[in-house]
C-alpha cells in the first residue's frame, strides 16, 4: 500500500514497475518518497506564511493544502518527465528547466519555516523597528501641531507681559505721588497739593485700566487655555489613533525584512538544506543509471512512436493512391465523346430556361 503510494508520488508507471526487479521497484519509491516528503514540507511553510498573513487557523490550513498540491503536483512532473539517454549532457540539459524550477521552489518552501525557526530573532529586530516608528511617529506629530501649539503659548504669554508692563507703569505712578506728598520730588513741597492731586489721578487712571487689563487677560487666557488643551487633545489622539498601526508593524513583509537584518549564514544553510530535498528526485534521476524500468518504458514510448509513424505512413500512401487513381478516371472521362454531347445538352437547356425566366420577369414588370 505505502510502496503503490510512493510510486504514484514518483509519476512511473506502476504496472511496469510491478514487472520490474525489486531494486527498480525500491529506487522508484524512494524517489517518490522523497517527492513526498517535500510537498509534506511545502505544506507546513506556506501554511504557516499564510497563518502570518490572515491570523486564521483554517485559512492558513485550506490555503498551505492547495499549494501542496500544487508543488505536488510540480515535483511529480519534474520528475516523470526525465527520460533516460545515452548522452548525459543531453539528458542534464533535458533536466536545467526543471532543476531552475526546482530552485524556485527550495526557495519559496524554505523562506517561511525560516520566519519560525528565526521567530524570537525576528521579534527582537521588529521590536527595534517598531521602537524607531514610534519616535518618528511622535515627532512627526509633533511637528504637526507644533507651530499651533507655540503660537498659543505665544499668546498667553504677551498677556503676561502686557499686565506686567502694566504693573511697572502703575508703580512707577505711585512712586511719583507719594514722592511729591513728601516732598522727596516734584515741587519738594511737603503736602498733597495740586500737583499731587493730578498725579495720583493719572495713577488712579492707570490702576483702573490694569484692572480692565487684568479682567479682560483672565477671559483672553482662558479661552487660549482651552485652544491649547484642545490641541493638545487632538495631538494625543492622532498619536492613539497611528500607534496601533506601528504596533501591528507584524505582516508577511515585515518579517522577511527583518530576516534580512540578521546574519545570512543560518537562512543560508537552511536554503540549501531545502534546496537539496527539492532537487534530489532530479538528481536521483540524473545520476542513476537506467535500469529495466527505464528500458521498457523507453522501449512501451518507442513502440507507440512506430505505431503512429506506420498510421501516418499508411494514410499517406491511401491518399496519393486515391488521388492517382482520380486523376486517371477523369482524364478517361474527358476524353469521352458522348459525355461532351450530354454536357453540351444539360447547358444548352439550362441557357433556355434562364431566358424564360427573365422574359416572364420582364413581362410582369410592364404589366405593373
Amino acid at each position: 500500500m505505502l510502496k503503490s503510494f510512493f510510486w504514484m508520488c514518483s509519476g512511473a508507471d506502476p504496472d511496469l514497475l510491478s514487472a520490474s526487479p525489486k531494486s527498480e521497484q525500491i529506487k522508484y519509491a524512494g524517489i517518490g518518497g522523497t517527492v513526498f516528503f517535500t510537498v509534506l514540507m511545502a505544506f507546513i511553510a506556506s501554511g504557516y506564511a499564510l497563518y502570518t498573513v490572515f491570523d486564521n487557523i483554517p485559512v492558513a490550513i485550506g490555503f498551505g493544502f492547495i499549494w501542496g498540491l500544487l508543488i505536488f503536483n510540480l515535483d511529480r512532473f519534474i520528475v516523470s518527465s526525465i527520460k533516460k539517454r545515452e548522452d548525459k549532457m543531453d539528458e542534464f540539459m533535458q533536466a536545467l528547466p526543471r532543476i531552475l524550477l526546482a530552485v524556485i521552489i527550495a526557495v519559496v518552501i524554505s523562506k517561511p519555516l525560516e520566519l519560525k525557526i528565526f521567530e524570537k530573532e525576528i521579534d527582537r529586530v521588529l521590536l527595534e523597528q517598531k521602537n524607531e516608528m514610534t519616535l518618528a511617529n511622535q515627532e512627526q506629530v509633533g511637528l504637526i501641531y507644533a507651530d499651533a501649539i507655540a503660537a498659543k503659548k505665544s499668546e498667553m504669554e504677551a498677556l503676561t507681559l502686557n499686565i506686567t508692563n502694566k504693573e511697572a507703569q502703575v508703580d512707577t505712578l505711585y512712586d511719583t505721588y507719594i514722592a511729591e506728598a513728601e516732598g522727596r520730588e516734584g515741587t519738594k513741597l511737603l503736602g498733597k497739593g495740586p500737583v499731587y492731586a493730578e498725579k495720583r489721578a493719572k495713577h488712579d487712571a492707570m490702576l483702573s485700566e490694569l484692572m480692565t487689563m487684568k479682567d479682560e487677560a483672565k477671559v483672553a487666557e482662558l479661552t487660549l487655555e482651552q485652544e491649547l488643551s484642545q490641541l493638545e487633545l487632538a495631538e494625543s489622539t492622532h498619536l492613539a489613533e497611528t500607534q496601533p498601526i506601528i504596533d501591528g508593524f507584524d505582516g508577511l513583509m515585515a518579517r522577511i525584512n527583518a530576516l534580512g537584518e540578521l546574519p545570512w549564514m543560518p537562512s543560508f544553510f537552511i536554503f540549501l538544506l531545502f534546496l537539496a530535498i527539492e532537487t534530489s528526485p532530479v538528481f536521483a534521476k540524473l545520476m542513476t543509471p537506467a535500469g529495466v524500468y527505464d528500458i521498457r518504458y523507453a522501449d512501451a514510448e518507442e513502440a507507440v512512436a512506430t505505431w503512429a509513424a506506420q498510421k501516418k505512413h499508411q494514410r499517406l500512401a491511401l491518399l496519393n493512391a486515391d488521388s492517382a487513381l482520380n486523376k486517371k478516371v477523369y482524364a478517361s472521362v474527358q476524353e469521352e465523346e458522348e459525355s461532351y454531347h450530354y454536357k453540351k445538352q444539360q447547358a444548352r437547356a439550362l441557357l433556355r430556361f434562364q431566358a424564360d425566366a427573365f422574359l416572364e420577369e420582364q413581362k410582369g414588370l410592364v404589366k405593373g
